[in-house]
């Protein structure tokens, strides 16, 4: 299992990186202005329908139902069934994008209502989301193949597809004087992304002889199942996008720049939520549930257990760091162009306020697999929606006062009563069973990164000393910065781990 983690950890950290010079281009380019709120909009709308119908609820739902039914009855089974759910999301997905285009002003509307009041940020996101929403429909199906494919333990290619969206934006980017504005060439390069990383799970799915075919749905035990589990993923995964649409809703009625402020925080934040926790919920996921197919519960167990103790070590340093040093991490990241050293300031508050719920966010999807491996997206459905809650709350008493540092405050104080909830449940119902190697694994974890948050800001202050002298770049200095940090972070985690009598690798075992 930690060989399909890393596998796909770092294809996702690839991913991450190439997401992270695109959005570097993007940002000095259109800097934190109207049309950068504007295509950060128009990219928000399909990937929010894409998150609740493709790689949130669909995957929830789909990878445990096809797992059971290529356990217990075979793979010709399996193949016809994957064929009539692949048949039903692809009519779903061109009704939705059909609907789109009949009611673009109810959508644009629904996610942005403060740009209607500007004819100039409200022209932009109308020209620029009417390309990018088809994109939707290409990476939904490609989501499918890549359920398929992880079921069957082929990771690589469906970790490798979302490179596709950042290399073809960059490439359009790089085109941007053929086009009208670089906000329009960049949603271009949204479209033919989608369509190039459906071709790559299509030819893969082929090439391991699972490819998907055209086939009348029926009404059998396994597709009932399937989309029992289903609907209430559909409506947790929903309840997520709704709590994401509403930063951008209410980031849309606060000064302009909100918007994008909000964005290049979150960025960065989804770095470790991107590389960690989706790498160790996209693994085990299909290996939980194929221990319970089979009856192997203390199995399925002790996976759960190995991929919470790995995911948090290797998330603690990001913590350390976003919270003590984090707008140092954005004018590194981000300064340059049109990004102004204010853009700086309020970004790094917002990545911040974000770090406070990083450590629940990257261990929930580790977490719901207890549920969902079992065919149970209602019981994750309701915890989140727990979170939901105190999430909603917060926003509306903070935004007006707070801005975007309390949208995000919002997020991570949500964040951790779904955590609570779920530790709970899983725990009563002994879904969950917490072993001693992994309280030891977390207690190390946390003196590490409590030990980084005292020393972050120091050895940052040392390494920006060398800047009369070595000349260095704010990137570089944050570069050498950084890996003093991990290293460190390392150093202290195999000092801990060995005064405990223990391996490192034993830790993780």
């Amino acid at each position: 299992m930690f060989r399909n983690f890393f596998s796909v950890g770092a294809l996702t950290a690839l991913s991450r990186l190439t997401g992270f010079i695109r959005d570097m281009l993007i940002g000095a380019i259109m800097g934190a202005g109207v049309l950068a709120d504007a295509y950060f909009i128009a990219l928000r709308l399909p990937n929010t329908f894409r998150t609740i119908f493709g790689e949130g609820a669909f995957t929830a739902a789909y990878v445990p139902s096809y797992s059971r039914v290529l356990a217990q009855q075979g793979g010709e089974k399996a193949r016809l069934f994957a064929s009539q759910i692949f048949t039903l999301l692809l009519i779903s997905q061109l009704v939705l994008v059909g609907l789109f285009y009949l009611f673009t002003p109810f959508f644009i509307g629904l996610i942005a209502p403060g740009f209607e009041a500007d004819p100039v940020k409200y022209g932009h996101v109308a020209a620029m989301t009417r390309i990018t929403f088809p994109y939707l429909a290409f990476v939904t199906l490609a989501i499918l193949h890549t359920g398929t494919l992880n079921a069957h333990g082929f990771f690589a290619a469906g970790a490798f597809a979302s490179v596709l969206l950042n290399i073809f934006v960059v490439g359009f980017l790089g085109l941007a004087f053929l086009f009208p504005n670089a906000g329009i060439a960049a949603s271009w390069g949204v479209l033919a992304s989608g369509a190039a990383q459906l071709l790559l799970m299509v030819g893969e799915a082929w090439r391991r002889g699972v490819l998907e075919r055209f086939a009348i749905p029926r009404g059998n035990a396994d597709v009932k199942f399937f989309f029992a589990a289903l609907g209430p993923a559909i409506i947790g995964s929903a309840g997520q996008q709704i709590a994401i649409l509403l930063d951008s809703v209410l980031a849309s009625l606060l000064p302009t720049g909100s918007v994008s402020t909000l964005n290049y925080a979150e960025r960065l934040y989804q770095l470790p939520l991107g590389v960690i926790g989706v790498a160790a919920g996209t693994v085990l996921l299909p290996e939980m549930s194929r221990r319970v197919a089979k009856g192997d519960d203390a199995g399925a167990a002790r996976a759960q257990n190995r991929s919470i103790a790995l995911t948090l070590a290797l998330t603690a340093p990001f913590l350390a760091m976003f919270l003590t040093i984090p707008e140092d991490i954005i004018r590194a990241a981000f300064q340059r162009g049109a990004f102004d050293v204010d853009a700086a300031e309020r970004s790094g508050r917002v990545l911040a306020a974000y770090g406070l719920g990083l450590l629940p966010m990257v261990a929930i999807r580790s977490l719901v697999a207890s549920f969902q491996s079992r065919g149970d997206t209602r019981t994750p459905m309701l915890c989140f929606f727990a979170g939901l809650g105190v999430n909603l709350t917060l926003k509306f008493v903070l935004y007006k006062t707070s801005g975007t540092t309390g949208l995000a405050f919002a997020t991570a104080a949500g964040a951790w009563v779904n955590f609570a909830s779920l530790i709970v449940l899983g725990m009563s119902w002994k879904w969950m069973r917490p072993d001693a190697k992994l309280m030891e694994n977390i207690a190390i974890t946390l003196f590490s990164c409590g030990a980084l948050a005292l020393a972050g800001p120091v050895i940052l202050q040392y390494v920006s000393a060398l800047y009369p002298f070595a000349l260095l770049h704010k990137e570089v200095a944050m570069t050498i910065a950084a890996g003093v940090i991990f290293g460190g972070y390392a150093a202290i985690f195999a000092l801990c781990a060995l005064t405990f009598g223990r391996s490192v690798s034993a830790q993780l075992q």
